[in-house]
């Protein structure tokens, strides 16, 4: 039987939508190792039975085992878990502890997120306090054996006045790490507290900071994500790069050409999308791996208009169809989200989500995300 929704279309009216996808399933862990390092940056599950904020531990760690078992590694406790927009520090520190814990190996590499979230944001702070800050969850990562992410301070963005000061704390902070780190650069897009990152607003000059960062301490560098929506500077600063140092993509609307990479080198993945696009981002990767180039980017062609639509401005609320989707494929009972999130989307986001979520065959049971998307709707009063 084929499945068919009303939806609401452009005009504001509701659409007869037909679903046409063919759902991919999810593999096995390849056989063959991908030859990029894939990290997934993973959502959180709330408990919808809190009265507060509070996670649901055993759903969120399912989708984490969900992921592992197609051969995906973790970021853990980025922003796509809500990290600063819900995701506080304790708990952020918990899903760590309860990620590695629950993993159980190293079959899957996990990174995860180190930051200076922890500080009030109503404070004033020194450059000093920025670095003892970041080696404070350093050190509460590193203790539980966890790879480090640096991730991008806003307290760092408010406090620093030129470039030279990013140089005096990286220099602080990188020297603090017990094993090479991945950078973390997130264009303001993604969180307008980081506007000015590096100490200047533009683009190049900031590259140019980060890559001084880089040299000044590359054994203790793996790599540097970059998250700026602009595959033409990720490629630029790519071919800059100490040897041994590499690029992550964090460029959710060009990840398939970056990944596969151009006669200079190519990105390897720390990707919000690909939480919500596993399944095919697996089968793609194996193609790849296997040496099918064109295979890996007809398979991903048809998930960027899905990404660049769930990635729409505001960016910052991507996590919101990230979750959507996950609802939608049973893998959590309800919508609910940190902060309140699941509000920060308007309706038309969420049915233009599931029209391409559908072409991209990223609906894994068509029936159910109908009835899924069905009772969503209702809350709006549509279809009631």
């Amino acid at each position: 039987m084929v499945a068919e929704i009303l939806l609401p279309g452009p005009d504001g009216r509701l659409q007869s939508h037909t679903l046409t996808g063919t759902p991919w399933s999810a593999p096995a862990a390849p056989a063959q190792p991908f030859n990029r390092i894939v990290l997934s940056a993973a959502h959180v599950v709330a408990d919808p039975l809190a009265d507060g904020d509070a996670i649901d531990w055993d759903a969120t760690l399912a989708y984490r085992h969900y992921l592992a078992g197609m051969g995906l590694g973790i970021a853990e406790a980025m922003d796509t878990a809500q990290r600063g927009m819900g995701l506080d520090w304790r708990t952020a520190l918990e899903l760590i502890r309860r990620t590695r814990a629950s993993l159980g190996d190293d079959s899957v590499p996990v990174f995860n997120g180190c930051g200076t979230d922890h500080l009030d944001s109503a404070g004033s702070y020194t450059l000093d306090d920025v670095i003892g800050a970041y080696k404070e969850q350093m050190d509460a990562i590193q203790q539980l054996g966890g790879r480090l992410i640096l991730m991008a301070s806003r307290a760092l963005a408010r406090v620093a006045t030129t470039p030279d000061d990013y140089l005096y704390v990286y220099r602080q902070v990188l020297a603090h790490a017990e094993q090479p780190v991945v950078l973390h650069w997130l264009g303001d897009m993604f969180d307008p507290e980081l506007a000015g990152y590096w100490g200047t607003s533009e683009l190049t000059a900031a590259r140019d900071i980060a890559l001084e960062v880089i040299r000044e301490s590359a054994a203790r560098v793996d790599g540097i994500k970059i998250s700026l929506l602009d595959a033409q500077r990720e490629i630029d600063m790519r071919r800059r790069l100490p040897a041994g140092v590499k690029m992550y993509t964090g460029d959710d609307f060009n990840y398939p050409e970056l990944i596969a990479g151009d006669e200079a080198g190519f990105s390897h993945a720390l990707l919000g999308i690909f939480d919500a696009i596993a399944p095919a981002a697996a089968h793609a990767l194996a193609a790849l791996a296997q040496g099918e180039r064109e295979r890996f980017l007809a398979i991903l062609a048809p998930t960027v208009p899905l990404s660049r639509h769930i990635f729409k401005a505001p960016t910052r609320y991507y996590k919101t169809g990230v979750v959507f989707l996950a609802y939608l494929n049973g893998h959590q009972r309800h919508m609910k989200m940190l902060a309140g999130h699941q509000a920060m989307r308007a309706l038309p986001y969420f049915a233009e989500t599931f029209r391409l979520a559908d072409a991209a065959g990223l609906l894994r049971d068509p029936d159910e995300a109908v009835a899924r998307m069905r009772r969503f709707m209702s809350f709006y009063g549509v279809g009631a």
